[in-house]
């Protein structure tokens, strides 16, 4: 019977963590990971630079350091970059830095294959911190996405980063300056226990009217599927849930 009501009780909390929402969980802060990556000099340098600043531009926002949830939103008309924080679960996002794209590559839409120099369009998430960039520093986006792979070609390319210099060949360069402070948000960020740093790049703002003027477009409807994540943000400042349907289609939920 004892075994019985153990194994009652393990169901019984394998279903709770399968059905709670990632939203409702706890984060669990990870200081190891900003001592850990302030080993490289790169980044040593970053934090003596700008960590002062981005903890004063936090206080005015709100925000404790030590509960950091970023944000990342792109745009390749306009070509620029925004980064919002707020506390974590606390409401809306703020807008606390735009940082311009200091190079571009491709055209609008999305990237389909290696080689093609497109930067891509839709939902990331970065996936890794990279302290000895050749681009001064970097964060990798979780490009392709089970999106990406059902449409791409065989060999869709990876790679994709936010990084220094102002030199794009399918990435999101935004100069040294720039990355600097971003990296310590990011850091900072993940430090408090953010582990999944959401990424949406988007060709345009996705208006009705911006999209009626490119209906032409063989994008087209793409974009149309890119269109309520984007919305969902403008409404409320808070992320909303993407998920990949059957045909490889972004869906919110």
């Amino acid at each position: 019977m004892r075994f019985l009501a153990l194994l009652a009780a393990v169901l019984l909390l394998t279903l709770y963590a399968r059905s709670a929402s990632p939203l409702t969980m706890a984060i669990d802060p990870d200081p190891a990971f900003r001592a850990q990556q302030q080993q490289y000099p790169r980044v040593q340098d970053a934090y003596a630079t700008h960590e002062a600043d981005l903890h004063a531009l936090l206080r005015r926002n709100g925000i404790q350091a030590g509960r950091l949830e970023l944000y990342l939103r792109a745009f390749k008309v306009g070509r620029r970059l925004e980064v919002w924080g707020r506390e974590q679960d606390t409401g809306e996002f703020v807008l606390l830095r735009t940082y311009a794209l200091a190079g571009t590559s491709g055209t609008l839409g999305p990237k389909r294959q290696a080689g093609d120099k497109q930067v891509p369009e839709g939902f990331y998430f970065i996936n890794r911190f990279n302290p000895v960039s050749n681009y001064h520093l970097s964060l990798g986006l979780d490009y392709p996405n089970t999106a990406d792979l059902r449409h791409a070609a065989p060999n869709p390319g990876g790679d994709i980063f936010i990084h220094g210099s102002d030199t794009s060949v399918g990435c999101l360069p935004i100069t040294d300056a720039g990355i600097r402070e971003l990296y310590v948000l990011a850091v900072e960020a993940r430090s408090a226990g953010q582990t999944s740093i959401a990424v949406h790049i988007f060709p345009f703002e996705m208006t009705t009217e911006n999209l009626a003027r490119r209906v032409a477009s063989p994008h087209s409807s793409f974009w149309q599927g890119l269109v309520a994540g984007y919305q969902y943000f403008e409404d409320h400042h808070r992320l909303p849930s993407v998920r990949v349907d059957a045909r490889g289609a972004y869906a919110v939920e």
